[in-house]
């Protein structure tokens, strides 16, 4: 039987930067058995983050709040226990710089400040392994410098993003009566077919023989391919394959969840914007948002002007698409108008996506532009607020990341099509072909 002593080295002592509390404010339930540290530095950057209305702002207060309610004398001594079964938690105060350390690090940093504490702690319990845990990549290459055990935050990543769920497949030599039989009876039994991978919900599918193809979707209720025919929305006519499958999922009203990667160029927003202007009827209002992520990670305060003047460039890229849709039309078009005039009633909103977030989303046709810069908490909280007759459409490329902590793994857009591949009222499309133009395709591919 193993004594207490061995049982101790066996369980890993954690120690939490800001910025993994700020992405998960529940980070701490995530350790089980293992001891989680928070150094009084990190409790001091959260102080800064109280106020606000975006998710980091969240965070911070929901994380203090469940520490005070563990709060006692022993949460600086010692450390309390998380919960039945689980490690403890205990907050450090800031230790003497260690002579490790000192010629090196500028002890007056708060980043260097939680990396003495960890490290002063890994050599206070050897042999007991003690992992600092942040989603900075520079202060994790420091620790590992010094021979300290660093990780990133790793509860809510995907594992292969490579392996992604595209939303789509190819199937080649399909019998030609098959695919006649789809189109002369809307309609083919899942039976029917051999694929090497078992078919998901709401899935799209081409089938191809020969010079034959014909392009489907799986209904799981009824447990059949049913056709997708080529629609437009609002003037704007899909160019390819992908494109006729995204649209097919926008303008189906029993899919109230979708989903589109892709490159720039490959035309997600376009046809979100077009499909919610066709529908616009079967909704109160039309939302655009987009996360805002500043240049070099400031905030927009600095940027000069009015609140409106410091946003704008944030929105341009979606008011650029609603010109290209608006513009097949004359001016004098009612279908030019419409948009003008959508927007002046507020029908049509654009902004961004903090500015959102706290309005009743009843009967609204949402689209969160960028959503590969978005954590899954950020996205859990969109859907989440969705009411009655809501549909929610998320667009990003998912390679193409602009938030400092974030990556391919960990984003919120990446995280949900893991999570709600196979569910009746989702679907998802990968764009890989760019239609912007041949010279933006060939950039996209290769610089």
């Amino acid at each position: 039987m193993k004594n207490k002593s061995q049982l101790n080295q066996k369980k890993k002592i954690f120690v939490l930067d800001t910025n993994v509390i700020l992405h998960d404010s529940e980070c701490i339930h995530q350790f089980d058995e293992h001891d989680v540290i928070v150094p009084v530095a990190v409790l001091e950057e959260l102080d800064a983050f109280k106020k606000g209305n975006d998710a980091v702002n969240f965070h911070a207060r929901e994380f203090t709040r469940s520490v005070d309610v563990l709060s006692s004398n022993h949460l600086f001594n010692g450390g309390v226990s998380r919960g039945k079964g689980l490690g403890k938690i205990s907050i450090h105060l800031d230790k003497i710089f260690h002579p490790d350390l000192i010629g090196t690090f500028s002890p007056l940093k708060t980043d260097h400040k939680i990396l003495n504490v960890a490290y002063t702690i890994a050599i206070e319990n050897k042999p007991r392994p003690v992992i600092l845990v942040t989603k900075d990549v520079n202060l994790r290459m420091k620790a590992k410098a010094i021979g300290l055990l660093a990780e990133d935050y790793k509860n809510d990543q995907v594992t292969d993003i490579h392996s992604l769920y595209k939303g789509h497949r190819y199937e080649d030599n399909i019998k030609e009566e098959v695919i006649t039989k789809l189109y002369s009876q809307n309609g083919v039994d899942v039976s029917s077919f051999s694929f090497k991978k078992a078919i998901i919900a709401n899935e799209y599918v081409l089938l191809k023989n020969g010079k034959h193809s014909g392009l489907s979707s799986f209904n799981s209720t009824l447990k059949t391919l049913q056709k997708v025919d080529k629609s437009s929305a609002y003037g704007i006519q899909p160019k390819n394959v992908e494109q006729i499958f995204a649209l097919d999922a926008l303008l189906n009203p029993t899919i109230q969840l979708v989903t589109l990667t892709g490159k720039a160029g490959t035309g997600k927003t376009l046809l979100a914007l077009a499909a919610a202007l066709e529908q616009r009827k079967l909704y109160r209002q039309i939302y655009i948002a987009r996360p805002i992520i500043p240049l070099s990670n400031r905030d927009i305060g600095f940027l000069p002007g009015d609140v409106q003047a410091k946003i704008d460039p944030y929105m341009k890229p979606l008011m650029d698409n609603l010109s290209v849709i608006q513009n097949q039309y004359k001016e004098t078009d009612n279908n030019y108008t419409r948009i003008t005039q959508m927007m002046e009633s507020n029908k049509l909103l654009i902004e961004p996506l903090t500015y959102i977030r706290g309005r009743s989303l009843v009967k609204i046709f949402f689209i969160i532009d960028e959503a590969q810069n978005l954590t899954p908490h950020e996205v859990k909280t969109v859907i989440t607020r969705a009411g009655e007759g809501t549909k929610i459409i998320f667009t990003g490329d998912l390679f193409q990341i602009d938030h400092p902590y974030l990556d391919s793994h960990t984003n919120g857009l990446s995280y949900l099509i893991e999570k709600m591949q196979g569910q009746n009222l989702y679907a998802h499309v990968n764009l890989e072909k760019g239609e912007r133009s041949v010279l933006a395709d060939l950039a996209s591919t290769i610089l």
